[in-house]
């Protein structure tokens, strides 16, 4: 792929999601902004895009804030969006401003040897904590971002109830997770919630011919049908010439007598230890999942044109069955995806018992 995708607090464009931000803004000008957000929805949507975008604007906020002037100024604000140039957004962007801190997977473990987590722990939350605490070093507000919160073990997890049943004056928690039922009940139910929804195919498309294109049009098409609404997923899909492997995939479950020699070139091709194959894996598990889900809605009578002639066909076909095999073969998938993770599974023989439950639904 040719073109640039840049991290959230780097960049300025958000697509897609205007009524999520109108809701941001509506509660900044109404002068009592919660203080916790939690912003939900599917990975690679713009929820972290999001979250900083509106870091950002707070932040800006501060000379008019520190002069007492939050509700009467802030009632004019009629966007989020700071032109790349302004100097709030350089600094967040560089992560060097005073007022904002970051948590989120791939930070140093706060004990020796300090290697990178993949989770969040405790002692990232009580730096925030103190973090939050501390008088804003400009005078205006101190900001949170948790991204992907999903990921903090259940001690990070209670640690930050402390920030949400003490919270501090002018301070600002923003949660951010394509997980939402996996956070504690108790950490839900204190912040304002904002679901973020996936974003129509044709932005998807647009965003695949901004950052992909290379890619022809019908293949961009056919992409964006796949990606579930997800710009994230589709850029995934391409990097990965996901639209062939999904194609490979079809051909195998959809054959009367599905070939043995095809499904073992499959797994081997998904299961290998190099870097390319454990992204591919990846992203086979979640089109093997989709076929499932697409096929149990069919089955279930629900009317459902992906925009992907060749999936829709082949659908239409396999969910002859109905839906409870298919969602069986669904709830399978899901299993193995996340015994894999935890595990740490053979990740060929996982492809070949994801296959092994497709063709068991198909029949």
């Amino acid at each position: 792929m040719s073109g640039t995708v840049l991290a959230p607090r780097a960049n300025a464009e958000l697509h897609g999601q205007e009524a999520a931000e109108r809701t941001l803004l509506d509660a900044w000008n109404s002068g009592r902004l919660p203080h916790a957000w939690l912003i939900a929805g599917l990975r690679g949507i713009g929820k972290a895009t999001l979250a900083f975008r509106f870091a950002r604007f707070v932040l800006a906020q501060e000379a008019r804030a520190s002069a007492g002037l939050f509700a009467p100024a802030a009632a004019a604000s009629r966007g989020l969006a700071l032109d790349a140039g302004h100097h709030v957004f350089k600094r967040v962007a560089s992560g060097g401003h005073a007022d904002l801190m970051v948590l989120e997977p791939g930070m140093p473990h706060t004990e020796p040897p300090h290697k990178e987590t993949r989770e969040i722990v405790v002692g990232h939350v009580r730096r925030a904590i103190d973090f939050l605490s501390m008088t804003p070093a400009e005078g205006g507000w101190r900001i949170v971002i948790v991204d992907q919160a999903e990921t903090m073990n259940p001690n990070a997890a209670n640690a930050l109830l402390k920030i949400l049943e003490e919270p501090h004056a002018r301070s600002l928690l923003i949660l951010v997770t394509q997980a939402a039922g996996r956070l504690l009940p108790t950490l839900r139910s204190r912040c304002r919630r904002l679901d973020v929804p996936p974003l129509p195919a044709g932005i998807v498309a647009e965003l695949l011919a901004q950052h992909a294109p290379e890619l022809a049009t019908d293949a961009r098409a056919a992409i964006a049908a796949l990606a579930g609404g997800s710009i994230g997923q589709a850029l995934d899909i391409a990097a990965a010439d996901g639209l062939e492997l999904y194609k490979i995939l079809l051909g195998i479950i959809d054959a009367r007598k599905a070939s043995g020699e095809a499904m073992h070139a499959l797994a081997d091709r998904v299961g290998g230890s190099a870097a390319t194959a454990q992204a591919e894996f990846r992203l086979f598990l979640d089109l093997a999942q989709r076929l499932a889900s697409e096929c149990a809605r069919s089955g279930a009578g629900a009317v459902n044109s992906t925009g992907f002639a060749e999936e829709d066909s082949v659908v239409a076909r396999l969910a002859a069955r109905g839906p409870e095999a298919w969602l069986a073969a669904w709830d399978r998938i899901k299993q193995l995806n996340s015994a894999t993770d935890g595990l740490n599974l053979d990740r060929r023989q996982t492809a070949l018992n994801t296959l092994f439950a497709l063709r068991s639904a198909a029949g």
